[in-house]
């Protein structure tokens, strides 16, 4: 690439983040983060960036969609075959970090993760559009196949099989719960002087530190 990348930068004038701002806990800041988000990022405000490790400590990373948001942690919805439900299948580790570029914000949130109760799923699965729910039972998630073509006639089979009929969800699709000890909230800010607060989960209370930028 010819191009200068050193040249492509912006300064973040955006309001401060300061601790009196920021509660006690993470989980309310984070829901009023995301509203601002839903409001001034119409492109994807839930889309969350999922980093697993595989058993020999590589990195991998996705994007993936937030789906619930409660008192249990941050919830998505996925092929439990795929890589990422095999790494999690063996180290329930995870980090879910959030960027919305229009409010120079960011969220990481790290914490392990575990299956939603399979009642959850189902319920979730039966309010996704149905070309979303063929789509699911069709795609073998991660496995190599040989080309458009065959993805294409899997879910013509399957469109076929349920015609005039409900999508009964896959036993090996379900939903993810991360459990957060760890949130990181960041706020850019001019000349590079960015706010840091960060909620680390101690027992039953979360403490509260800002980190330099």
């Amino acid at each position: 690439m010819n191009r200068d990348l050193h040249s492509i930068r912006r300064d973040y004038n955006f309001d401060d983040l300061l601790e009196e701002q920021s509660g006690s806990e993470p989980f309310a800041l984070f829901d009023t983060w995301l509203e601002k988000a839903i409001e001034a990022c119409p492109d994807d405000p839930t889309a969350m960036m999922l980093s697993t490790v595989d058993t020999d400590g590589w990195p991998h990373a996705r994007v993936v969609l937030l789906k619930q948001r409660n008192d249990s942690g941050f919830s998505f919805f996925t092929n439990y075959d795929s890589e990422k439900g095999q790494q999690l299948a063996l180290n329930n580790k995870a980090c879910a970090t959030f960027f919305w570029p229009a409010l120079s914000r960011q969220v990481r949130v790290e914490g392990t993760i575990e299956k939603v109760e399979r009642s959850v799923s189902e319920q979730y699965f039966a309010s996704r559009p149905r070309g979303s729910q063929l789509a699911a039972r069709t795609s073998q998630q991660s496995a190599v196949i040989k080309n458009r073509e065959h993805l294409q006639h899997a879910f013509e089979q399957e469109e076929q099989a349920f015609a005039d009929q409900d999508v009964p969800c896959p036993e090996n699709w379900g939903g993810y719960v991360l459990r957060p000890h760890f949130v990181e909230f960041w706020q850019g800010r001019p000349s590079r002087l960015h706010d840091r607060i960060c909620f680390t989960k101690e027992a039953t209370s979360w403490v509260k530190t800002r980190k330099a930028p």
